[in-house]
């Protein structure tokens, strides 16, 4: 299995969980959408969806969208292998709740900063929970009386709430860690390694290989030089199937100029008596605004500008960042050598221009405005971000920055509407753009490629931009939600090892330099897909029963042919035989010999020979004398 990701989007149709009771909940009235006969229902839909300022919301515990593991047996899952911490956030779901029991594999700074993913979201939830759930505009009664944003939610009968704290840790302790280019075995049939991908700290793109086949999974992935480890490319080179998911999601805009713009709206607002709210994770880009930001604001004269990074894991966040030079980029690594901390956000909480806490309560005094604060959650429905939207949004001084694009960030405001502050979308994705990714493709050379169907059609937003899709000869194989597809990939040869007492009694004959052979009769053993032949007892060697015409230790004496024959000197034993007349034809496959008087026909090409006659006695002969034409052993 390829990864677990939980898709979160859906947060977006609920109403965010209030920090301290403010604003958003004298703004909301119940949903009545329809008088009549159906007041009824619309009563009862009510209790649950609210309306602000003309959007409707679920009033209810948060649930997410979990992946559709009933589609699956997964009994019959052996493994699984996770390329980033966005894609393990559904994993607890699988181990906890399925039946799955095979093995996971992750990067110790996947699983790290995964844990620190979910804690903070389990924690969000868990400081302002709402206990009653909304399940009753999911029934099919409900369907005709809901607005259009619910009526389009994806598949709401398999939202979950979230899971705990045990299930977490039961989890990840499941967990095997691995280093980048760690060559693992999976139950003896295949091997595994992780190699860097080059998108986050510990992202990793994945080699599944046998002997004879390889396949490359390729999820997350970035050429940009930023702070994680370079990408390694030379390793997935030349397989038979490269799996290419987890491009960017914001292809019309670039990561470089997306990081100037949020230095300069940010300089902006600050120079105006205005402080600046950036909804963000706590981990990944946001190292990057930390230390891109730093810089511009003292260029800028602005180093007296505090910076705050509030957060359940702040402290965890920016200690992890630290220790982990070995999954950094070159630059960052080589700090660590001098000695120096590889990012500058360590310096910036010595001197006290960052200052990191885990939630508002702990600000107290020495919070000062004009600043710069991150703080989470992205989708500004739970988390610190609730209660600085309820305080700044009616300063138009103020502004909010988005950067991260998981979310549209009109969605993410619906329930703070109207808002006076200055509201910018800055969308930095370090992912693959399809130019890159093409590139990537043409270097990588495989045999074949499977993409997402939607990647060989132009984007919604820019239908007439025809270059932003994959393109590759042959047509990539395309996969969509509830297909199959099998890959072109078929195993056919396995690697086969000689037991050393059986290799020792062989005798093998030089058939050309360096070529030789032998025949030989021995039992396979074949255990956790690895196969070895053994010596056969010596009760079975010593049965003429149970000999095969092979056995090099009881049937030395038998000779076997081999290759093809020699047409010169079969024509010249046939003419020792009294043959005449013979008509010796070459073809492209091989050759064609006439016996006229005889009436027969042979047919030689390079992996059979064909006596065609019709007399027995004849072609026996013909055969005996080609034999004595191929070489023996």
């Amino acid at each position: 299995m390829l990864d677990c990701g939980l898709d979160i989007s859906q947060l977006t149709h609920f109403l965010p969980l209030v920090t301290i009771p403010g604003t958003v909940l004298t703004k909301v009235s119940d949903h009545f959408g329809v008088g009549g006969e159906k007041r009824k229902l619309s009563e009862k839909l009510g209790t649950e969806l609210k309306e602000c300022m003309g959007r409707t919301f679920i009033d209810g515990a948060f649930e997410f969208s979990v992946p559709e593991f009933g589609l699956v047996d997964m009994s019959q899952i052996d493994a699984i292998i996770v390329s980033n911490f966005t894609t393990i956030m559904a994993l607890p779901y699988l181990t906890q709740f399925t039946n799955f029991r095979g093995k996971i594999f992750a990067t110790e700074p996947t699983l790290q900063i995964g844990r620190m993913y979910m804690e903070e979201m389990l924690k969000y939830v868990e400081r302002n929970p709402k206990l009653k759930g909304a399940s009753f505009w999911k029934e099919d009664e409900f369907a005709s009386l809901l607005p259009s944003s619910l009526k389009e939610a994806k598949e709401p009968r398999g939202w979950r709430k979230l899971y705990t704290k045990h299930d977490i840790d039961a989890c990840l302790s499941k967990v095997q860690t691995v280093g980048y280019n760690e060559k693992l075995d999976v139950f003896g049939a295949l091997q595994i390694s992780a190699v860097s991908s080059g998108c986050a700290i510990g992202s990793c793109n994945w080699i599944i290989q046998s002997t004879f086949e390889k396949i490359c999974y390729l999820s997350g992935t970035s050429t940009l030089t930023t702070h994680p480890k370079s990408m390694e490319q030379a390793p997935l080179k030349n397989s038979d199937v490269l799996i290419l998911t987890c491009l960017t999601q914001t292809p019309l805009a670039q990561p470089d100029p997306m990081i100037g713009e949020f230095c300069q709206n940010s300089v902006l607002t600050l120079k105006h008596g205005g402080s600046v709210l950036v909804p963000c994770y706590p981990s990944g880009v946001t190292y990057d605004l930390f230390e891109c930001l730093s810089m511009h604001l003292e260029s800028c004269g602005l180093s007296n500008v505090p910076l705050y990074f509030v957060s359940p894991v702040a402290d965890s966040s920016l200690a992890y960042s630290n220790i982990y030079a070995e999954w950094l980029s070159k630059a960052k690594m080589s700090k660590v050598y001098l000695p120096e901390c590889p990012f500058p956000h360590a310096e910036l909480v010595n001197s006290g221009r960052l200052k990191h806490f885990k939630d508002i309560n702990e600000l107290g005094s020495d919070f000062r405005m004009p600043c710069v604060l991150f703080t989470g959650h992205p989708s500004l429905r739970m988390g610190d971000v609730v209660h600085f939207m309820e305080n700044w949004s009616q300063n138009p001084a103020n502004a909010i920055i988005f950067t991260e694009p998981d979310f549209p960030y009109l969605e993410a405001l619906a329930p703070y509407q109207p808002v006076m502050m200055r509201v910018y979308y800055c969308p930095i994705d370090t992912s693959l753009n399809f130019l890159q990714a093409n590139i990537l493709i043409r270097d990588l050379k495989p045999l074949h490629l499977v993409v997402a169907e939607q990647y060989i059609t132009p984007p919604p937003l820019a239908p007439q931009r025809t270059d932003l899709v994959i393109e590759w000869e042959p047509s990539p194989l395309t996969y969509k939600k509830y297909e199959v597809l099998n890959l072109p990939v078929k195993r056919q040869w396995e690697t086969v090892h000689l037991d050393p007492e059986l290799a020792a009694g062989l005798e093998p004959v030089e058939v050309r330099p360096g070529a030789a052979i032998c025949m030989l009769t021995a039992s396979l053993a074949a255990r956790d897909n690895k196969f070895i032949l053994k010596r056969l007892p010596e009760n079975q060697q010593s049965d003429p029963g149970k000999q095969g015409e092979g056995d090099a230790t009881a049937n030395n004496s038998k000779t076997y042919a081999f290759g093809s024959p020699n047409i010169s000197q079969f024509v010249e034993i046939l003419t020792q035989q009294g043959i005449s007349s013979i008509k010796v034809e070459e073809t492209e496959s091989g050759s064609i010999i006439h016996l006229p008087n005889d009436d027969t026909l042979i047919q030689v090409d390079s992996s059979s020979t064909h006596i065609i006659c019709d007399d027995e006695a004849i072609r026996v002969r013909l055969k005996d004398t080609l034999l004595k034409c191929l070489k023996q052993l």
